[in-house]
């Protein structure tokens, strides 16, 4: 099972590249042919702004999976093992609850974005911003399998390291400020 998700994982990197390349590419395009032909290509704003959205939304999803997101580590690093756990069971249960109500008011948004379509290229904004099923229920999945780790004990140091930034290396420390 975790070959499964390492691979979907990895399916979502690529994914991201590939936003990020088209994003770059269109992007490109669309200046060299402005400035050097006084024209342009619509359809390569309006996908370019869908493909940053894709990637945000993708993105914090394996962000999250690899404990990237900010946090308060110094508050969380000076408690024992008791209290890290406690802060990672209260962490959890609040990404929960938050990325559930993204995922229902992404629910409730989509007969509204259904409805409309996209200027240039005649998408439904049900495709631009379904993408809010995807990063909430991605986290909220996450959240409840690391939860259902912690309560039953099977969580390792290494993951507990992970939460509260211990594992860093000064290189990614550097990053991080």
């Amino acid at each position: 099972m975790q070959k499964i998700t390492d691979l979907f994982y990895r399916f979502l990197e690529i994914l991201l590249i590939l936003l990020l390349a088209g994003m770059a590419i269109m992007v490109f395009g669309n200046v060299v042919l402005r400035y050097g032909f006084n024209s342009g290509l619509n359809v390569s704003d309006e996908l370019s702004r869908y493909f940053f959205v894709w990637l945000t939304f993708i993105g914090a999803v394996v962000a999250f999976r690899e404990h990237s997101h900010l946090g308060v580590e110094s508050l969380v690093a000076m408690l024992g093992r008791k209290g890290r756990v406690a802060c990672m069971i209260l962490s959890n249960l609040v990404i929960i609850v938050c990325s559930a109500i993204f995922f229902w008011g992404t629910w409730v948004q989509l007969p509204i974005n259904s409805s409309m379509v996209a200027p240039v290229t005649g998408l439904s904004m049900a495709w631009v911003y379904g993408v809010g099923f995807f990063t909430g229920g991605g986290c909220v999945l996450i959240s409840l399998e690391r939860l259902i780790r912690l309560v039953t004990g099977r969580v390792t140091e290494d993951e507990i390291a992970a939460f509260t930034g211990e594992n860093l290396t000064i290189e990614q420390m550097a990053e991080r400020t």
